[in-house]
């Protein structure tokens, strides 16, 4: 019998050639690799503050880690860390570098905890007390 998943596209039987296989394979690798970037970067707590700030607005990277007491060498770290997951821009600015939010990367985030979301209550609905 033939289970679909809300949010997943029926998959379709057929045949297909190793290119094609392997195709599939790396595309999805690289699809994890960006996820996996961008949960890295929001596991940290100073990265979900940082991102919090720049909800508000842009801001230079002094201003960023006026209300810590880290150094401003570790908050660019915390930045690049950001900045190469692409939550975070940054543009230099005659001697200042300016950090806004980046667009759409945490939209993929969304959607997979979504698909996983709705994945999970249809098992649970499906399977009680598991």
């Amino acid at each position: 019998m033939e289970q679909h998943f809300p949010g997943c596209t029926p998959v379709i039987r057929c045949e297909t050639t190793l290119a094609s296989a392997v195709g599939l394979i790396l595309n999805r690798m690289i699809q994890y690799q960006v996820l996996n970037r961008t949960f890295s970067a929001l596991s940290d707590h100073t990265r979900r503050d940082i991102l919090t700030q720049l909800s508000r607005g842009p801001a230079s990277v002094s201003e960023l880690a006026g209300p810590s007491t880290m150094s401003l060498t570790g908050l660019k770290k915390h930045v690049q860390v950001l900045e190469e997951a692409g939550l975070v821009v940054t543009e230099k600015v005659g001697r200042t570098r300016v950090c806004r939010l980046g667009p759409d990367r945490l939209d993929e985030a969304a959607h997979w905890i979504d698909v996983f979301r709705a994945r999970s209550e249809w098992y649970l609905r499906d399977h009680p007390g598991a």
